[in-house]
């Protein structure tokens, strides 16, 4: 789809359509309360449909504002002409911060979600721009890092994502204003000169976020990638491969441009169980109130620790690969009693 029309769909379409649905859901909600109470009674799970809707209602209450927000801050930026100068690229991350803790934590309440660190959790290390690399598994994984490092690490995130994502009604549109990058379907060299791009002039307070594995971990992806492997001649990365039972074999490209990018940038590498099911909507169903315990793995490399050549940090991002696989395998998702 051409570029224009995207931004047209997204921005008088889409939008439009959010603001609408979430004032009709707001009218009908006494009726839809009354159903979903109803409903209860013969779903498993404490107050499924209804806590399930309160989530609804509140994520579409939030989009609402946050794209009002926005309208108003596009007008006052001289209709778009000043929406790169760092003042309103400030404010939208504020406003981001504002969405993401006001729904996490109520999130967390409705759903009976806790997330806890396992073992040490590294320092805010103030005054260092950092690469993080993070496992990739099921859906919502890439918003519960940004509302850790946003609240927990006072940063302000710079994300590799998914194009999909950019359709999302206020989240879209918050991203594309921001230092962020989307990626439809380059590979090679092109899509590792625009991560180099993004991963560039952080300054102390940035964390540039990528995930190496490019996608959820699935049987048939982890295949896919293992046949990738041996077709470009890397037999001994494909050994290594087969070894990995519950992450996908990384994807080095852009990695490595995000360290030769920043060339003195630390690395911190995330870990996480909990959201490993979480691929489809059918999966959200099953699955939500998740009533669990989110466990989250930590490691902060110094950049003295990271190897300067090309295979060598290619052996490295696959042996720290390899240990947060294990890791997981230590670590499974802890659901909560019942009520």
């Amino acid at each position: 789809m051409h570029p224009a029309l995207t931004w047209f769909l997204q921005r008088c379409v889409v939008a439009p359509l959010m603001i609408v649905a979430t004032v009709l859901l707001w009218v009908t909600l006494p009726v839809t309360l009354l159903v979903g109470g109803i409903a209860s009674a013969f779903v498993p799970g404490w107050l499924r449909p209804i806590r399930l809707l309160w989530i609804g209602v509140l994520h579409m209450t939030l989009e609402t504002i946050l794209l009002i927000e926005m309208f108003g801050l596009w007008i006052a930026s001289g209709f778009g002409l000043f929406l790169k100068r760092p003042f309103f690229e400030r404010i939208h991350y504020d406003i981001m911060q504002f969405y993401l803790v006001v729904f996490f934590r109520e999130a967390r309440r409705v759903l009976r979600l806790k997330i806890e660190t396992v073992g040490p959790t590294p320092d805010a290390m103030p005054g260092h721009p950092l690469l993080v690399f993070c496992r990739h598994a099921g859906i919502g994984d890439s918003f519960i890092l940004m509302y850790a490092l946003m609240d927990w690490y006072d940063r302000e995130p710079r994300i590799v994502l998914k194009a999909m994502l950019a359709w999302d009604p206020a989240i879209g549109v918050m991203l594309t204003r921001l230092p962020n990058r989307f990626v439809h379907k380059e590979k090679g060299p092109e899509l590792e000169a625009q991560i180099g791009e993004l991963a560039s002039n952080l300054d102390e307070n940035d964390a540039f976020v990528i995930f190496p594995e490019g996608g959820n971990f699935t049987t048939r992806r982890r295949t896919r990638a293992i046949e990738k492997l041996r077709s470009r001649g890397r037999e001994d990365m494909a050994v290594r491969a087969e070894s990995l039972t519950n992450v996908l074999p990384p994807q080095p490209g852009g990695s490595l441009a995000a360290l030769d990018a920043n060339p003195d940038a630390d690395v911190l590498l995330v870990a996480h169980t909990g959201l490993d099911h979480f691929t489809g909507l059918g999966d959200l169903w099953r699955e939500l109130p998740m009533d669990k315990k989110l466990l989250m793995g930590w490691w902060r490399i110094p950049r003295e620790d990271i190897p300067e050549g090309r295979e060598e940090r290619i052996v490295w991002l696959f042996d720290w690969w390899a240990t947060i696989d294990a890791w997981i395998d230590e670590h499974k998702p802890v659901d909560l009693p019942r009520r």
